[in-house]
């Protein structure tokens, strides 16, 4: 149909849209909850939160002590059009439990999400056999969550009856894949094995 020339074209190559160039005016504003027992690690932690905000975000920010609330938005010198969801995202991550370090790949990487869920998502549980469903995802010393993270290369935090996920799209259903069956009685050693095939999987691939 068309010469070699045609075939060898090369993709158009587009400049990173920036927020000044948009034509977006004004300034855009986000507050972010903060749960009371995560109010005294964010004030003891409040600098290194602050610092990745300002200097690499480029964002405006405060403690709104009040409100148990991180008030973020844009400003002038705010260029990336998505420093503000950024910005909201590392907070909320860190509200949730996530360290700070774990955290600030939101900022760094495009292809990083968090997702919450509960147990009673999963199945419906109560007293004691809540607390080994529970058990049996943290394992003991913490050793069946970090088995977890490890094979799926993500981040979790559980809080009581909430689970949160930390990684990419494909790492978080892995890790969520594998909480699912603890929750619903598989044991421990049998999602070490699916686990260890997983991860071998993926070693294959890279």
């Amino acid at each position: 149909m068309g010469g070699s020339d045609d075939a060898t074209t090369d993709k158009p190559q587009f400049d990173v849209l920036r927020r000044v160039q948009s034509g977006v005016k004004g300034k855009e504003f986000r507050s972010i909850p903060i749960p009371p027992h995560r109010m005294t690690p964010l004030k003891k932690e409040w600098l290194k939160i602050y610092t990745p905000l300002v200097e690499h975000l480029h964002l405006q920010v405060r403690m709104n002590v009040k409100r148990k609330t991180v008030e973020i938005r844009t400003c002038k010198e705010t260029t990336d059009m998505g420093a503000l969801q950024k910005g909201a995202d590392f907070v909320r991550a860190f509200s949730l439990g996530f360290e700070i370090a774990d955290a600030m790949a939101l900022i760094r990487l495009d292809d990083l999400f968090f997702e919450s869920f509960e147990t009673k998502d999963v199945r419906t549980l109560h007293g004691d056999n809540l607390s080994r469903a529970i058990g049996r995802i943290v394992g003991k010393d913490g050793r069946t969550r970090h088995a977890i993270e490890n094979a799926s290369r993500t981040r979790i935090v559980v809080a009581d009856c909430k689970i949160h996920i930390l990684g990419g799209f494909a790492n978080i259903r892995i890790a969520r894949d594998a909480i699912c069956s603890l929750i619903l009685g598989a044991s421990p050693g049998k999602v070490y094995t699916k686990l260890r095939t997983i991860a071998s999987r993926q070693k294959e691939r890279f």
